[in-house]
């Protein structure tokens, strides 16, 4: 099977470099930059998995036609990945990687939703510089389809993924998209802060923040008639049961999780584009929260704060201090 990665940031990097340790026939896509850079030097891999260099063939755009595309830019950049490519990807089997719930929807534009597979992430990666990324942590990559019931499509794509990295076919992944949202939705926190995940939630002040951006999102996704399904290693009580507990007891709670997640530090997915100068992700994490919200005519007033003040950040470059964004926030949670 030829296959093509569209997006060389800290997803598309690692699992391109991951599929061609395996699979010989892997193509990354990526801007000019990544290209001249990745041409001389190779993938750098490390992390979780020890290190790893990995020569692959990388371009600005396709010359040929993938039988599996795997899209891995950021929510905001799909529509013009896709423009780029269109020729070359317009018949192939697209699987979808972004955080929030809206990739397959803005991907069916252009292609066909028979060839439309849907996945959520749920290992972690950090881009460090051109070339380079850690794996932070190991996890699932689970797929399945936003628009029909799997067909044996989905059983050819398990079988060229599953010696990188444990995948699991699900039924319902669109109630597992939205809860994958809560576990991405304090990402804002640390890029706001401009700092890794374990500096920003070791302050359990910051923690307690968190956790109402949880409790949030709960009470929207609960009056839109969403229902949560548990993530492979995340199951839904783990948000339920700490929102539902006194603010302060479940931020101690989460401090802990979160400072266990990765020796090394953990950057996320909006930090890490901010830091690249690029626009991030955040209006289709806690922003889709506020979307949801505004359709039902309920509160967001917390998520609406956060997700301004990443575009602050975005916009000026310059990272609010931890008594700011207590500032900020006071009043919006309990």
């Amino acid at each position: 099977m030829k296959i093509a990665v569209i997006g060389s940031g800290a997803i598309g990097c690692l699992v391109a470099g991951y599929l061609r340790a395996k699979v010989a026939d892997t193509t990354l896509v990526g801007h000019i930059d990544s290209v001249n850079v990745i041409k001389e030097k190779g993938l750098q891999i490390r992390g979780v998995r020890g290190d790893l260099n990995v020569k692959i063939d990388i371009a600005d755009k396709l010359t040929y036609k993938p039988d599996l595309v795997i899209l891995a830019t950021k929510t905001q950049d799909l529509e013009q990945a896709i423009k780029d490519n269109l020729e070359f990807v317009k018949d192939s089997v697209v699987l979808t990687t972004q955080n929030g719930v809206q990739a397959d929807n803005l991907v069916s534009k252009y292609i066909s939703k028979d060839n439309i597979l849907s996945s959520i992430v749920m290992f972690g990666s950090t881009y460090l510089e051109t070339g380079k990324v850690v794996h932070n942590f190991e996890g699932s990559w689970i797929i399945g389809s936003m628009f029909e019931k799997n067909d044996p499509k989905i059983k050819e794509i398990f079988e060229v993924l599953k010696d990188t990295f444990p995948v699991v076919v699900v039924d319902n992944i669109k109630g597992m998209k939205y809860l994958k949202i809560f576990v991405n939705a304090n990402n804002c926190i640390a890029a706001i802060l401009g700092v890794s995940m374990q500096e920003a939630f070791k302050d359990t002040d910051i923690s307690s923040i968190s956790i109402a951006i949880w409790k949030e999102g709960m009470e929207i996704v609960k009056k839109s008639g969403i229902d949560l399904v548990s993530l492979p290693g995340f199951p839904l009580e783990r948000v339920t049961k700490l929102a539902a507990l006194p603010t302060i007891e479940a931020a101690k709670i989460f401090s802990g999780i979160m400072m266990s997640l990765s020796k090394e530090p953990l950057y996320g997915s909006i930090l890490q584009s901010i830091k690249r100068a690029r626009s991030s992700e955040i209006d289709y994490i806690n922003g889709e929260f506020v979307r949801m919200a505004q359709e039902n005519k309920i509160n967001a007033s917390l998520n609406e704060k956060l997700v301004a003040m990443v575009h602050e950040v975005e916009k000026t470059g310059k990272f609010f201090t931890k008594e700011d964004l207590l500032k900020n926030t006071k009043g919006l949670y309990n």
